[in-house]
Formats: structure tokens, sequence, C-alpha cells
């Protein structure tokens, strides 16, 4: 008997932990661990890449996209059963390779994603993309998921047809993917030495995928804190570790260079300068990777970072998120943020054209003489450089990208380039190493 019963997945948003939304061109394993090659969908080397966007729209459309992320987080803290996500605001995507023989594939990785799904084959309902669709048929090591199997309880399926595992995902734009929850041998290509293949990685095996999924991708990988997401189902592989190094942003859309992520001890964030704080878990939003934000401090002066309207409790009052460019912080935060901020800055100040940002000054250089800003977690003491908090938006025009938001409060990717950031799963904290990241 067939029961056609929606099931609604946590996976809020990539984001990623992000990771991200990455992109891998290569991977290099070792003893300790494997690291990927992440690119920013904006970069040359993206599928994305369009050469006629000038600087300032490539930043516009990426703040568009933090923006509609935030609205989506926002709506799964109001309701944690029926979870949302964006499928199209990865800022960084990611190769990999699925089943036996290998068949490449892009995808867009997410820190604020659990499931992994790709198209697949034999396809009902699918959006274009580059690659070949996925084709289950071919592969030796392709399997499906039993009903009375854990891993479908753990997506949260209420369908089962032919004693096969079903998942449905509707997205915040009611773009939505369903199809069979499935077993697959994942590979992480490499140029300079053998391939990473890891087997029994469970994904959702997509025969309707329908909406505003970019052309070019067929899929996502998600990198969150929930148990069926690519992170936990490596753990024997990478023992809860993983780390990201994010290049400054316009670096990454004016070269070749690229970010890279890190799995098992090479992932290990040590020495000196490193500072950790407490990873929180959710257990209404396992998801998300959350942080405890105690205050900022501007120059000499402390602001108490608090706000009710985000969070009852101390602990856990802030999402690290790959996939969302700015920082979002709560209205009445920001107020006294900006205020302290503004006085502390001898520059001409003017309105950013696009209603953006708050805090904008004229600028010939691309910088202003900013004060020391610090963002102190629980234990750790993050100090931010000017390429964490300012940008050039437009020519002449430098602006501060910590904004308000309401409901949400998010540590976003600008605040995280040039950071080493490390996460351990198993000892529940995430370290930050200040670190050129196109050396590392």
């Amino acid at each position: 008997m067939e029961i056609k019963t929606k099931a609604f997945i946590l996976i809020p948003t990539l984001v990623c932990l992000a990771f991200f939304h990455l992109s891998l061109v290569s991977c290099h394993k070792s003893e300790n661990g494997f690291s990927l090659d992440l690119i920013h969908r904006d970069s040359p080397l993206s599928p994305f890449y369009n050469p006629s966007n000038t600087p300032s729209e490539l930043l516009q459309n990426a703040f568009h996209r933090s923006f509609s992320r935030a609205s989506f987080f926002k709506k799964s803290s109001v309701n944690p059963i029926q979870s949302t996500i964006t499928p199209t605001l990865g800022e960084y995507l990611m190769k990999i390779s699925i089943g036996t023989p290998p068949v490449d594939t892009l995808v867009i990785a997410d820190t604020g994603s659990d499931l992994t799904w790709t198209q697949c084959e034999p396809c009902v309902d699918c959006f274009k993309q580059l690659a070949p669709l996925f084709n289950p048929k071919n592969s030796s090591s392709y399997k499906t998921v039993d009903c009375r199997n854990k891993l479908c309880q753990e997506v949260g399926s209420l369908s089962c047809n032919n004693n096969t595992c079903n998942y449905e995902v509707i997205y915040g734009d009611l773009s939505a993917t369903s199809g069979d929850l499935s077993i697959e041998t994942f590979t992480f290509a490499s140029t300079s030495s053998k391939n990473v293949s890891i087997p029994n990685i469970a994904f959702g095996c997509g025969h309707s995928n329908a909406g505003t999924f970019p052309n070019t991708t067929s899929g996502i990988i998600g990198l969150g804190g929930g148990n069926v997401s690519i992170v936990n189902q490596m753990n024997q592989e990478i023992k809860g570790k993983f780390s990201y190094c994010l290049i400054p942003l316009e670096t990454s859309t004016n070269s070749n260079s690229t970010s890279h992520i890190n799995f098992g001890e090479s992932a290990v964030v040590s020495g000196p300068g490193v500072v950790s704080t407490p990873l929180i878990k959710s257990e209404e939003q396992e998801t998300f990777y959350f942080l405890s934000l105690e205050s900022i401090s501007v120059g000499n002066k402390t602001l108490p970072f608090k706000s009710s309207k985000i969070s009852s409790k101390a602990q856990g009052n802030i999402i690290i998120d790959s996939g969302t460019t700015v920082t979002f912080v709560p209205f009445d935060f920001y107020a006294n943020l900006e205020k302290t901020l503004v006085a502390s800055i001898n520059a001409t100040r003017k309105d950013d054209p696009s209603g953006f940002f708050k805090v904008c000054y004229a600028s010939k250089n691309g910088t202003i003489d900013a004060p020391k800003i610090v963002a102190h977690f629980t234990n750790a003491d993050v100090e931010l450089s000017p390429i964490n908090t300012f940008t050039q938006v437009a020519e002449g025009l430098v602006c501060f990208t910590m904004v308000p938001e309401e409901k949400v409060a998010i540590f976003g990717n600008l605040a995280q380039m040039n950071f080493l950031i490390g996460y351990d799963l198993v000892a529940n904290k995430v370290s930050f190493l200040p670190t050129d990241c196109t050396k590392h």
C-alpha cells in the first residue's frame, strides 16, 4: 500500500558550513584527513561567473542573497517542524562524484542544511543542469533505504513506496525536491593524489525537483549539524572535525584563488593566536551552528550583546553561517553599535543608494580610518579587521557590513574571511585563528 504523506524536513536555508555553499576543484588527502578547494559562486572559476558584472553589482547581488537567506532563518526559528531552506543562496559551490563508477556533479554546499540530494534518473520533473543527471541504474554501489531504517526516521519521512523510504523537502520559495532516500559512495576528486571515496552516504535521489534552483547545479550538499548531514555521516573518517579558510571577497571575484575546507585531523586549528568558544547545540534547530556572543567592542567601548526577541537564553544567541554574506544583529543592539561607531569615525558620511547599509562613508581608496572592532564570544575575543567589517559597495563609497535584523542574528562570511575557523563537533567548540587565507 502506498502512503502519500508529505514530510517536512528540518533543513533551514546554505548554508554551508555554508559550509558553506562551496566548490571543490581539487582534494588533497593525507593520513590525517583531506582538504578541498572552495570556489565562490562569483569567482571566474565558477559557472555562475558573469564577466559583465561590475564589482559593485556582484556585491549588491550577494547582499540581496543575504537578506533573503536571513528571512528563511527567521521562518525556521518560528516553526521548526515545517522548516525552510534557500536553494539559490549558496555563496560557494562544490564538485563531488557519486556512485560506482563515479559521476561528477556540481552542488550547492551549505552549513545551514543537512540532507544532501541530487537530481536522479528517471526524472519526472527536473530543472536544467550542466552535468548529466545521475542514473542510479548505472552504479553498482547504489541502494535505496527501506522504511524501517533509522535514517528514514532521521529525515522525518512519512511516505513509503515499495518499502523504499521517500523524502520531500519544501523550500521557502515553494521550490521542492522529492524522491528516494538512498545510499551511495561519494568521491572527492583529487588532482595531486588518490581520490577520497567514502561509502554508505545517505542522500536524496531526487526524481521530482522544481523551482528556482540554479541551472548550473544539480542539488545541495548538507554540512549542517543534524545527524543526516554529510559531516556527521563521515564521522568515522573525520572524527567530527572540519575547518575552512575563506579568502577576501574581492580576491574571490577577481582571481583564480580559492578558499579551502579541511576534514579530519588536518582540520584541527591550533597554535599561537587561536581562540575557541563553545558550540551550542539546539534540540529544536540541530542543523544550525550557534555561538554565544557576549559583546562587541568598538575602540575602548564595550557594548553588551543581548536580545530577548532572538533568544531567551544567554547561550547560543547567534548563528555562524558561511552562506550569509553580511552580519545581522538585533535592532535594539544595532542602535547602540551604530551610535558608538559613528562617534568614533572622522569621515564624510554618505547614504547608501541601495538602502542596504545604514553607515557609509566617502572614500577615495576604498578604506577609511576605522576603530578596532572585537567580537567577544564566550572565552574567545575575535578581533575583526577592516575587511571583516567594511566593504566598498560602490566607487568612492565604503559601508559598515553589520546590519539590523528583527528575529535572527547571523555571523556572516565577510566577518569570517581571513580566519581559519575550525569546528569540533565532538568537543563542541569553534576555533578562530587569524590567517592569510590566500596562503593557507
